[in-house]
């Protein structure tokens, strides 16, 4: 038997390189989607180690670039589609209207984004050879478009390999590498462990260890605590987004946020946070509302909350998805306008050729949509902690958490995940938003109308939380924060220097292998 086992890699490395046209494409999609196991909520981290040493053996077989691309872009699939599923829920709040887009949005959203692969797959095809360091040729090519992916037009970085360790102590090493350094770790040690050897399988168990090793460095202190206190009370209504708008819901939901604000505590909280978009009225236009809201914290509290607001401009108005700060008496001491707005979802891209396409549902997304704001920034308000906010999807920006200048003493986002489902999709935007704490060295506040709304330590760990589909508040006391971190100050550019150095070297000087190089 253990003969068996220990030939049984062997065997099916040798056998899945002659696979051709659909089978290979057919295994590639299944290794893909095995790979988006890995990915929370499932977290099936041994499925890293299963699936990806697959991927290296049928790229073993592949004999043109357009064969690599197409295996590259066949895992891309299978990874997107189903890591990515939760994609049509949006369209879903309103299927009358919106229900035909929802196979267009995933079948297009998995196809595009794995394109990125198929390009990584085709590059490391250009300088492929049978020697140890493919393994590394793959996962840094691998890497940089994953990179790209984040940054190439708007950028859409979500369900980064990095994340699968969230839940562990390798998730510590985000502090020095960022999510695309540890991305890179990750493919690193799944497939080297492809090659089958011994040597392989040591170093991929060494590099584990490491991570983890680290992990447990790092989360051996005890966590830090503020100097000066700060309560904070997280509030989470839990409406449901297709009612959220209707006439005569939109005054309940707002007595909802009314009245989980006033619960009483002991201790008070000091700052009250509201999710993204919480309130049917516009900031300003309603003072009596805008008034209560604030009165609903106490005269000593300090009220956060997620808001529409207008602009006058030449030419008509100019809407924001904003943050608000609102102090006892209702004035408002801070304002942050979203900067990152979602496609097709809070603005259309070429809002004029796609108006000339015709499509009704389409037409009545450009006749409306929200302006960017100006830039992100450290937030100063009356009576809270400097704070760096991130409205919604935001938080799966990394560089959108670095703040320039005065470093906050806390992150805050606030979101709607509402949009994204019950089943995927908030438990991965909360995995991403604890990795931007962890980058950072700071707490994050997380405040999302129907959850999973949190408290997240400085190392990404939950304080508190409220469920997904609960409707309540949770109070914690902010907690403290870490000296900056090694990626705070650095930023991607030390990971992706790395990851093209690493390129270039097994794609030239150790292309054959350095053992074999030995014996020249």
């Amino acid at each position: 038997m253990q003969r068996l086992l220990a030939r049984a890699p062997r065997d099916i490395a040798r056998s899945l390189p002659a696979l051709r046209g659909w089978r290979r494409m057919a295994a590639g999609m299944l290794a893909g989607a095995g790979l988006a196991g890995a990915q929370p909520p499932l977290s099936w981290i041994p499925l890293i180690f299963l699936t990806l040493p697959i991927v290296l053996w049928l790229m073993d077989g592949t004999r043109r670039a357009m064969g690599a691309f197409g295996l590259g872009w066949s895992v891309g699939v299978g990874f997107f589609g189903a890591g990515l599923f939760w994609i049509v829920e949006p369209f879903m709040v309103e299927p009358e209207v919106f229900g035909w887009l929802a196979p267009v949005a995933l079948i297009g959203m998995a196809g595009g984004m794995a394109l990125f692969w198929g390009a990584a797959f085709a590059a490391a095809h250009r300088f492929w050879h049978r020697g140890w360091s493919r393994a590394i040729l793959l996962a840094a090519a691998w890497s940089l478009i994953e990179f790209a992916r984040g940054h190439v037009l708007t950028g859409f970085p979500w369900a980064l390999q990095a994340y699968a360790w969230i839940d562990t102590p390798i998730a510590q090493v985000l502090a020095l590498t960022g999510p695309y350094g540890l991305t890179f770790l990750t493919l690193c040690a799944g497939l080297v462990l492809g090659l089958a050897r011994p040597p392989a399988i040591v170093a991929a168990g060494l590099l584990v260890a490491a991570g983890w090793g680290f992990g447990a460095w790092r989360l051996s202190p005890p966590a830090p605590v503020r100097a000066d206190p700060v309560q904070v009370r997280i509030v989470q209504p839990n409406m449901p987004q297709n009612e959220k708008w209707l006439p005569g819901r939109e005054q309940a939901f707002f007595r909802r946020h009314l009245a989980l604000s006033a619960a009483p505590a002991d201790p008070m909280p000091d700052v009250t946070i509201w999710s993204e978009t919480a309130v049917a009225f516009v900031l300003d236009n309603d003072p009596a509302a805008q008034a209560a809201a604030a009165a609903s914290v106490g005269p000593d509290g300090h009220l956060l909350l997620g808001i529409r607001r207008a602009e006058s401009r030449a030419g008509g108005w100019a809407w924001f998805n904003a943050l608000a700060a609102l102090g006892p008496d209702g004035a408002v001491g801070a304002v942050y306008d979203k900067v990152r707005l979602v496609p097709f979802g809070e603005y259309i891209p070429l809002k004029g050729l796609t108006a000339r396409l015709g499509i009704p549902a389409l037409t009545t997304l450009t006749r409306g949509g929200f302006t960017p704001g100006p830039g992100s920034r450290v937030v100063s308000a009356p009576g809270v902690p400097p704070f760096l906010p991130l409205i919604c999807y935001e938080a799966i920006f990394p560089e959108a958490a670095r703040a320039r200048g005065e470093r906050p003493e806390w992150l805050i986002q606030v979101t709607n995940d509402a949009w994204f489902g019950e089943i995927s999709g908030p438990y991965q935007h909360l995995a991403q938003a604890r990795a931007r704490a962890i980058e950072q060295g700071l707490p994050l506040a997380r405040a999302a109308n129907t959850g999973i709304s949190a408290m997240v330590g400085p190392r990404g760990e939950i304080v508190a939380e409220l469920g997904l589909g609960e409707q309540g508040y949770l109070d914690a006391p902010l907690p403290g924060t870490f000296p900056k971190t090694t990626y705070a100050r650095t930023g991607d550019g030390p990971s992706v220097l790395l990851m093209v150095s690493i390129f270039v070297l097994t794609a030239t000087v150790f292309r054959d292998g350095i053992l074999k190089s030995r014996h020249r």
